[in-house]
């Protein structure tokens, strides 16, 4: 209760949304409040890591497990340490600090890959999902092969009973499977149409773990395709949950997929061969927990954008939409879903180094920001670097019409110049997302970014 009331205060203070703060107090108080908590939801635990999709997918599988009547219970937010997690706990409990109707909620849980290995034995999860692995705040978390080592390490450890949900087309997810004790679940793409025509430079699990370099038969972002060893005979299986056709659009997509043999089709409206994984993976996860696939994609469908990850807005006659991109692999495939179309782009481009961020700003150059050169792109850079960001996409041949630091002016100057009726799109980093999200939303009239449902 002391945990929940420090996060009222942070709000009428104007100082966030109290998705952290009434954790970490809950959990000073009561070391082992997590593991007391863990335990509480009758329909037990699932994690979902990885470097890119995280709230994504967490928030897309809260719609499926809506939808066969479970209540989740969540961290919309993104909020995704320890105290993020106890904090989801904290809003939901009554006066007497237990949750009412624990048994007929699932915690579904985001988790931050770096500190997975900690909460893993700690919040025991039902279902543990593993998106993918990409260079990312490589000052925090390292090389992937050392976050992957400390995952094999973490499942080989386990001492609960869990089903595993892996990425079957991340060389550097599907091996986790030999660390496994129990149930493999996998997911991926079968459809040689939405594969590269070229290796990008953001391709990061290049070797086995024999030493020998990968072969690929299709690759469909950065190392994601259908990878195998020639030396020692290792190779992507075959999915539980594939995708067989794909059609990308750059408002959404269209996915014919198969689950555990069922086929069913789904049309969502988020962009991105990249947002293909996050439906698979959902999906995946919910048939991990026992869901139809009938129940699974009426409720993909229905499912909207996660706050800040393609969330969209009405200004006026003109609307925009906020993507996330926060490493070369997700600013790569966001640049891919903007260039889907033949259509004028408008684009404000915010680049922040936070801690939040990763103070190490030298990655947008291994981003393949060139793709974006003659598309007839209009684009206003913006953030704590927005000068480091107009030089690299000057570089790339997309000249700025304009480099403006502070996030509001830098909105005004973007929306100015986007006709009436058309669309801006905003990429940013996660600091500069989350403030930018701020001014949008007084903007537009809704609500603060920790309000939205999960």
């Amino acid at each position: 209760m002391l945990g929940r009331a420090s996060g009222a205060v942070v709000r009428r203070l104007g100082r966030g949304g109290g998705t952290a703060l009434p954790g970490l107090v809950a959990a000073t108080i009561a070391p082992r409040l997590m593991e007391r908590l863990a335990s509480t939801p009758g329909h037990g635990v699932a994690t979902v890591t990885g470097t890119n999709g995280k709230t994504t997918t967490t928030h897309l599988l809260a719609a499926i497990v809506r939808a066969a009547g479970i209540e989740p219970l969540t961290n919309p937010s993104g909020s995704n340490l320890e105290r993020g997690v106890i904090a989801a706990y904290t809003e939901q409990v009554d006066a007497m600090g237990r949750l009412p109707d624990a048994a007929s909620q699932v915690g579904l849980f985001e988790v931050d890959e770096a500190v997975l290995p900690w909460l893993f034995p700690r919040l025991r999860p039902r279902v543990a999902v593993f998106l993918n692995l990409f260079r990312d705040q490589l000052d925090r978390y390292g090389e992937v092969d050392s976050v992957a080592d400390g995952w094999g390490a973490m499942l080989r450890r386990a001492a609960h009973a869990h089903t595993l949900v892996l990425n079957a087309d991340d060389p550097a997810i599907a091996l986790l499977a030999e660390s496994a004790h129990g149930p493999v679940v996998t997911f991926g793409v079968d459809d040689d149409a939405v594969a590269l025509t070229h290796a990008d430079h953001a391709s990061d699990a290049r070797f086995c773990v024999c030493g020998a370099r990968f072969v690929y038969d299709a690759i469909y972002m950065g190392h994601v395709g259908r990878w195998r060893c020639t030396f020692c005979g290792r190779a992507r299986v075959a999915p539980t949950v594939s995708a067989r056709h794909v059609e990308l659009r750059t408002d959404g997509a269209t996915i014919e997929m198969t689950i555990a043999g069922a086929p069913v089709t789904v049309v969502s409206p988020l962009a991105g061969l990249y947002s293909v994984y996050n439906v698979l993976a959902a999906a995946a996860a919910a048939h991990a927990l026992g869901i139809d696939a009938s129940t699974i994609a009426s409720a993909l469908a229905a499912a909207g954008p996660a706050f800040g990850r393609q969330e969209r807005f009405t200004i006026g006659e003109r609307s925009a939409r906020l993507l996330l991109a926060k490493n070369p692999a997700g600013l790569n495939e966001v640049i891919r879903a903007l260039t889907a179309g033949d259509a004028p782009l408008m684009v404000l481009a915010m680049l922040n180094d936070g801690v939040q961020d990763g103070q190490d700003v030298s990655w947008i150059y291994d981003a393949d920001v060139e793709a974006l050169a003659g598309r007839g792109v209009t684009l206003v850079c913006s953030g704590d670097r927005a000068d480091d960001l107009a030089l690299r996409c000057a570089l790339a041949g997309v000249v700025p019409v304009s480099v403006i630091d502070d996030t509001e002016r830098a909105l005004d100057a973007a929306l100015a110049r986007t006709p009436s009726g058309a669309r801006l799109d905003i990429i940013a980093t996660y600091t500069a997302m989350i403030d930018v999200r701020a001014a949008l939303a007084r903007r537009a009239g809704v609500g603060a970014y920790w309000e939205a449902r999960a």
